[in-house]
């Protein structure tokens, strides 16, 4: 039954993580590495490990791909294009690492078989949760603070580095590429006038804006 179990779980892990990098969607793929997640989950409980099967599910399956499919919403990610192969020897070289990959494998399963098992009734009690946590805070609880500090230190630094304020100079001229402008925008004080004026480059955007001084040359090209 175990032996059933682990080949469903294991087949399902393979099978999603081959997803993950053959979907063109990237939506797809975050889908199916949650897939991997929760197979990799079922594993560990089958490991007599339930904390680092739950932990699993939680952060990676659950806050992380959140995290994730957020990011990919929020950028409007759309399908990958297919696009000329640069790199072949990527192909030959992901073919030989499989190989040897699978070879691997294959020998600890074959080594596992050889080496005699020797039963005992002493059950490990290393991924119960409530030793874990026994154990986190009783004798490991100093650095368990010491890690909550670093994680409000590194929360404090990202906020104060995404508050930052860049003080540009009062000459300094921003010149958008490819726009399309109202001739109220290219006119300051002139009554509202929504005409399109569109600028194929740079430099025609600062001709229409009046900045073509301010633009550098190596900026227009």
């Amino acid at each position: 039954m175990l032996a059933l179990l682990f080949i469903i779980f294991a087949g399902l892990a393979i099978g999603c993580a081959i997803a993950v990098v053959a979907q063109r969607n990237p939506l797809y793929s975050a889908i199916s590495l949650i897939g991997v997640f929760v197979a990799l989950a079922c594993l560990y409980v089958m490991l007599a490990a339930p904390f680092i099967a739950a932990v699993q599910v939680i952060v990676y399956a659950g806050a992380i791909m959140v995290l994730v499919v957020f990011v990919i919403m929020l950028l409007n990610v759309e399908a990958e294009e297919r696009r000329r192969q640069r790199l072949r020897f990527l192909v030959p070289a992901a073919i030989v690492m499989a190989a040897i990959f699978v070879a691997e494998t294959s020998f600890i399963m074959y080594s596992v078989r050889l080496t005699p098992f020797t039963p005992t009734n002493n059950i490990s009690s290393t991924g119960i949760t409530s030793q874990i946590g026994t154990g986190l805070f009783t004798h490991y609880l100093l650095p368990f603070e010491i890690t909550s500090i670093l994680l409000l230190m590194a929360i404090v630094g990202a906020m104060t580095l995404a508050r930052r304020n860049v003080n540009l100079s009062p000459t300094t001229r921003l010149v958008p590429g490819a726009q399309v402008l109202a001739r109220d925008i290219l006119t300051p004080g002139s009554p509202e006038d929504l005409t399109v004026n569109e600028a194929d480059s740079s430099a025609e955007a600062a001709r229409l804006l009046g900045v073509e001084r301010h633009v550098r040359r190596e900026d227009i090209e």
